[in-house]
């Protein structure tokens, strides 16, 4: 009777340390490129939580707020270290790395919904090629999200391609910077925390920083009353990516659940951002102090025209670069978007 006991009580010990080490293999230090307090980050983490149920507790996600680990520039090469599992962030981050980050993080005037960069990504040849860029960094491409055609902050009144002309703005380096500067306008190099700053100094008269709903919490249409939106530019893609190694040790229907749960993911976020852009351009429109300026489809096509002549020089930076213009392009005139 003792030995079965001991031979039950070693089975049961045994049974513990398998499902812990198990569950160990499945811890993901993930870390996002949004702050905490933002909508972004909040949708971000239901998702977390929604994948640990999805897969009976064996996938536990510690998704981090930005920089809690490393800059968000620098996550791809901290997954590829070992200091991070993963990232939930704009792929855009990482064109220093390579130009074709940059192109098909943003390619600025090439998408007017959501929908159109979604359907490129999952339908149109986009996953495969992030899965073969992503290749070289032992970095395993899970799936793409966006957030929204984002609007634009300005403190002057802009109401087509003409009125770009000499304004300081904010916009990310790379590609965003070599168009607007293309548009007529003049970059300023500003961290996107230093934004709001920069705007009430006078250092910048404008910035393409994100969706309306963000900048209107933020009180950024309050000191640049003059909001672009619908935006007319950037359309950022969002990737969540984990390390390959993670990826590899996981059996076939956990790396399904997460394929499965970031297309959940991406309708979540899109559609949330996009009742929450509605919201607060109904809260700006009810400020007298606030105009919001909404471009006309043929300024809109004045400014992809300047864009379209930006995505051709900036593919020849490399030949991924290449790659991706003639992936996107190429889906673009299939469907009747170019």
């Amino acid at each position: 009777m003792k030995a079965i006991t001991k031979t039950l009580l070693a089975a049961s010990i045994s049974g513990l340390f398998s499902v812990s080490a198990m569950a160990a293999d499945f811890n993901l230090k993930i870390q996002s490129s949004d702050p905490s307090g933002d909508l972004n980050f909040k949708v971000q983490q239901r998702w977390a939580d929604r994948v640990e149920t999805m897969s009976d507790g064996q996938i536990n996600i510690d998704l981090l707020p930005v920089g809690s680990v490393v800059k968000h520039t620098e996550t791809l090469g901290a997954i590829k270290m070992g200091i991070l599992d993963g990232h939930v962030t704009a792929t855009g981050y990482f064109s220093g790395k390579d130009p074709a980050f940059g192109l098909i993080g943003n390619m600025v005037g090439a998408w007017s919904d959501t929908t159109q960069l979604l359907q490129y990504m999952n339908y149109g040849g986009g996953n495969e090629l992030m899965t073969e860029l992503y290749a070289p960094y032992g970095v395993q491409f899970v799936g793409a999200s966006t957030t929204g055609v984002e609007s634009f902050i300005s403190k002057k009144p802009i109401d087509g391609v003409a009125d770009l002309k000499g304004l300081k703005l904010r916009a990310p380096e790379g590609l965003v910077q070599q168009v607007f500067a293309a548009a007529g306008a003049t970059p300023v190099n500003l961290p996107g925390s230093e934004v709001f700053t920069g705007l009430s100094k006078g250092v910048i008269d404008a910035a393409d920083y994100t969706v309306f709903s963000t900048n209107q919490k933020a009180g950024m249409n309050d000191i640049a009353p003059h909001p672009v939106q619908p935006g007319f530019h950037s359309l950022p893609l969002i990737d969540i990516s984990i390390a390959q190694k993670k990826w590899d040790k996981m059996p076939e229907d956990l790396q399904t659940i997460l394929k499965t749960s970031v297309r959940d993911f991406s309708y979540d976020m899109t559609t949330q951002l996009k009742m929450a852009d509605m919201a607060a351009v109904k809260e700006a429109k009810a400020n007298p102090e606030i105009t919001i300026h909404d471009w006309s489809d043929e300024e809109r096509k004045k400014f992809r025209e300047i864009a379209k002549t930006q995505w051709k020089v900036f593919a020849e930076r490399s030949p991924n670069a290449q790659k991706v213009y003639d992936s996107v392009t190429e889906f673009l005139e299939t469907n009747g978007l170019l």
